[in-house]
């Protein structure tokens, strides 16, 4: 995902954008509604690769789900990755999107 993808999905998680200091502002409902789309997206890419024949892997079976769970595992912490690369000029932002991370990286433990 790039950034305006993830931007897009801050603003359908409900987050707010405040003009005067250029950040978006989240609550923990907000954050959460993003990891979900965060989660929903990443689904949505693997399935989309998955099902084109092209991109099958040779292996079926445990090798397949391990494969998928690994694809899923990197894309989730791209994400995280690049949410905490979001400059904000205010710790509290700044804290927000590590919460955002914190809770896309936990998406798969739950």
């Amino acid at each position: 995902m790039n950034q305006d993808e993830i931007i897009e999905m801050a603003r359908q998680a409900g987050m707010a954008y405040e003009d005067k200091l250029e950040v978006y502002v989240a609550n923990i409902d907000d954050l959460q509604d993003f990891a979900k789309l965060v989660e929903a997206k990443v689904e949505a890419r693997y399935m989309q690769l998955f099902l084109d024949p092209e991109n099958q892997p040779t292996q079926f079976g445990t090798a397949t789900q391990e494969y998928r769970e690994q694809e899923i595992l990197e894309e989730r912490e791209a994400c995280a990755k690049t949410v905490e690369k979001i400059e904000t000029y205010e710790k509290i932002e700044k804290a927000c999107f590590k919460f955002a991370a914190k809770n896309i990286r936990a998406r798969g433990q739950a």
